[in-house]
């Protein structure tokens, strides 16, 4: 009886698939690499540090730590001294190149917190948000979560080469996970994302609607089906090369997991730590 009035009490609910948007942009770029990186156990040897990655590292570290400090605290000086604090030298060529850098970063921290009204608490630091959707859970960690006239507003530095648009803001995934993700995690509406890109103080900004945040779901759980379904085939004995194939080009020069591949090391040569540094 039940059965005939579409009652199925033996289904079992779909589990949904908790995805972050790092883990869903390394599947798109090489599911080879998601392989590695996520399910192969024990993981492969990774490659040495990264000066760009160094760098990026501790300019947001700096100002994650601005930011536990008490609001007449925050000036462009503290800036300074924190990533004085936070600095590594790891992955530049030498000593002289990391001191260049870090003068770079300096005056990148200085001036951008000198533009900032830091007498105003983010309602977020380095805050962990987590939404689910009819399918994943999409779940991540932001730079920093501002409150404006009653609105989230999600930021999230960027120390690259290259200067940033309003279609970066706009077409980043991860920006617009965040968005989501943030106002169920704080219960208030969210729409605006702006990437701050420090070493030329501009700010990319994009006002989403409900029809592009959903754009950008729907995207997240077709490549959240695609890495879920590869991840159970090869469970269930699947063959992983065939699962998970090599996406090579040129990124394959600066893979973490470029040892281990080699379709990568034909693809593209190897480049120095400190290549995607900015000239």
């Amino acid at each position: 009886m039940q059965e005939q009035l579409g009652f199925d009490f033996g289904a079992q609910p779909r589990k949904l698939v908790r995805v972050t948007p790092a883990k869903l942009a390394t599947w798109t770029d090489c599911p080879r690499r998601f392989r590695m990186a996520y399910l192969d156990r024990p993981t492969p040897p990774r490659g040495g540090a990264w000066a760009h990655s160094t760098l990026g590292a501790v300019v947001h570290n700096a100002l994650k730590a601005l930011f536990d400090l008490p609001a007449d605290r925050r000036s462009p000086e503290q800036a300074v001294a924190l990533l004085h604090r936070q600095w590594k030298d790891d992955g530049f060529r030498d000593a002289e190149q990391a001191a260049r850098y870090r003068d770079r970063a300096v005056v990148w921290v200085r001036d951008y917190v000198a533009e900032l009204d830091t007498s105003v608490d983010p309602i977020g630091v380095e805050r962990w948000v987590s939404t689910p959707t009819s399918k994943i859970v999409a779940e991540g960690r932001v730079d920093r979560i501002d409150l404006r006239d009653g609105e989230l507003v999600i930021v999230d530095y960027k120390t690259g080469r290259h200067a940033l648009t309003v279609d970066d803001a706009r077409g980043s995934q991860a920006l617009a996970l965040y968005a989501l993700a943030a106002r169920r995690t704080l219960r208030k509406p969210c729409h605006r994302v702006e990437l701050h890109h420090l070493p030329t103080g501009e700010v990319a900004v994009w006002e989403h609607t409900e029809e592009s945040l959903g754009r950008h779901v729907a995207r997240a759980e077709e490549a959240a089906d695609e890495l879920a379904l590869a991840g159970d085939t090869l469970a269930a004995g699947g063959d992983r090369d065939v699962l998970f194939p090599p996406r090579t080009g040129r990124r394959c020069g600066w893979c973490d997991f470029r040892r281990s591949c080699p379709e990568g090391q034909q693809a593209a040569p190897a480049l120095e730590p400190w290549a995607l540094l900015a000239p």
